[in-house]
């Protein structure tokens, strides 16, 4: 058993619980019964990792109060860092406990004779250890934990919309919490508490591959999971929480409020316009055949009947938008394929080379070929208008041979963004091959919203190709063309061996 778990006292923590809610005259309820028992099994187990996953106003943050008071009375010499999205919470469960161990008939020993160190923010036990670091310390998620060591760290509601309503305080978030592993002591433990406020929570029991991610963030993580209503509609605390309850807290937070804090479905909190789950994931790759004197481009056993592909072009400032391009095909039935999308970026050391348009324009060129693309729109409104004829010029050096048609958008971003998406997802003709959840554009779908000021780009290319095509309702197949793999581009073979 690793030496930060220590030996349990003569009571178990079930038991604990138990005297110190029978002195205030309450009662246990059946859901803290089942987390208490899981709680002092995987301690005493030695599982290091636990994250607590409990519906909001369940006691959960009572109960691992109880928990810290717990520990230090099996090992007087613990450690315990508690963190929280801002001071003033972490400083509640240190009150709380402290006011634990002034009051619990089994902690007196621990109460020390002198108040040197017995504040609302930090305290020490009395303790047969002489170490630097206090018995419980607060602090903010913002705030300086360099130096500090810790055995035990609690992090209560360390997410909330203020710490993961934006890209970058998630991202910040993640970077603050790894600073524990330089924290925590060798053996030590950690315990996450708390609800999701976002897809891309902290909690969430699955990677999101287009953040990057290869494991949730907290894999690895024994979890504990109380949704306030079971799989067969019951309270998970029918003393408080009854039906007319749960019913009333419903309405009043509004369906996707009461899904994300009361029963836990990470995301399902946020308002974005567009869900990704409305897309149609294949895996197909595109076919070229050719017979009877005719090409086709087969994908998934559909014949596609037209392509369109949309080059938004920019150079990737650190707030603007940034170049992307994306490829879309048509098939007989009026359906959308979404083949790809890529996010370009030129490389800065590379400029004295070659600059930054032809950098991203022999990406475009080189994505035009390898998709099939006969043709290309690109916006040319700022950087853009330089763009067309560089884009040709390299289009030339990868040796193919498609059409750049230039246009200038004058149209609202939102509005454009909205008609090109609504329509194909409503009535669920967007197809999307599954890499394109590897991509930002996953993200940018579920936060999407008109006004937002998030990150669009993607959303902007594959919008342009939509609306470069009209929705069409499913028709019955059309006659055979010959020429290319688009029915209606005709060819005709000439001899070409003529004798001077």
């Amino acid at each position: 058993m690793p030496q930060v778990i220590g030996q349990a006292g003569s009571a178990g923590f079930g038991e604990f619980v138990w005297i110190w809610n029978r002195m205030l005259g309450l009662s246990t309820p059946g859901h803290h019964r089942r987390l208490a028992g899981w709680l002092e099994g995987c301690w005493c187990g030695g599982q290091r990792d636990l994250l607590v996953l409990a519906f909001r106003n369940s006691g959960k943050s009572t109960l691992i109060g109880l928990f810290c008071a717990w520990v230090l009375y099996g090992n007087a010499d613990l450690r315990i860092l508690v963190l929280a999205a801002d001071l003033e919470l972490a400083k509640k469960m240190v009150r709380n406990v402290k006011r634990i161990i002034e009051r619990h008939p089994l902690l007196a020993r621990l109460v020390p004779g002198r108040a040197a160190d017995w504040g609302a923010e930090r305290f020490t036990v009395n303790r047969p250890g002489e170490l630097r670091d206090p018995s419980m310390q607060a602090v903010g998620i913002g705030g300086n934990i360099t130096g500090s060591r810790a055995d035990l760290v609690i992090c209560d509601d360390v997410e909330v919309p203020k710490t993961c309503d934006s890209v970058h305080k998630r991202h910040e978030l993640r970077e603050k919490l790894g600073e524990i592993a330089y924290v925590l002591s060798p053996g030590g433990s950690q315990i996450y508490i708390g609800t999701p406020h976002s897809y891309y929570s902290i909690y969430a029991d699955e990677a999101r591959p287009e953040t990057g991610e290869d494991a949730p963030f907290l894999a690895g993580f024994a979890r504990f999971f109380l949704p306030v209503l079971d799989d067969a509609g019951q309270s998970a605390w029918p003393e408080r929480f009854s039906p007319a309850k749960i019913a009333d807290i419903r309405q009043r937070s509004g369906e996707a409020k009461f899904a994300s804090q009361m029963m836990l479905v990470a995301g399902a909190g946020e308002e974005g316009e567009f869900d990704p789950a409305r897309m149609h994931a294949y895996d197909a790759v595109p076919e070229l055949l050719f017979a009877n004197g005719e090409q086709r481009l087969m994908l998934a056993g559909r014949r596609m009947v037209s392509a369109s592909c949309h080059f938004d072009p920019s150079f990737g400032s650190a707030n603007g938008d940034g170049a992307v391009i994306a490829a879309l095909y048509v098939c007989e039935q009026g359906e959308y394929w979404l083949q790809d999308i890529e996010y370009l970026r030129f490389d800065p050391a590379q400029v004295g080379v070659v600059d930054e348009a032809s950098q991203l324009c022999a990406q475009a060129a080189h994505f035009l070929k390898i998709h099939q693309l006969p043709v290309v729109r690109v916006e040319k409104n700022g950087v853009g208008q330089f763009l067309p004829g560089i884009l040709r010029r390299e289009l030339k050096n990868v040796r193919w041979a498609a059409s750049v048609v230039e246009y200038h958008e004058s149209r609202n971003k939102d509005a454009r963004i909205r008609d090109a998406f609504a329509s194909v997802l409503g009535a669920g003709l967007l197809h999307a091959h599954r890499d394109i959840w590897k991509t930002p554009l996953i993200r940018e779908m579920r936060e999407w919203k008109p006004g937002g000021g998030g990150r669009d780009d993607g959303l902007d290319a594959v919008a342009g190709c939509l609306l470069a095509e009209p929705v069409r309702l499913p028709r019955i197949a059309r006659p055979a063309w010959e020429g290319d793999w688009r029915p209606g581009a005709q060819t005709r073979t000439v001899r070409s061996d003529f004798a001077p």
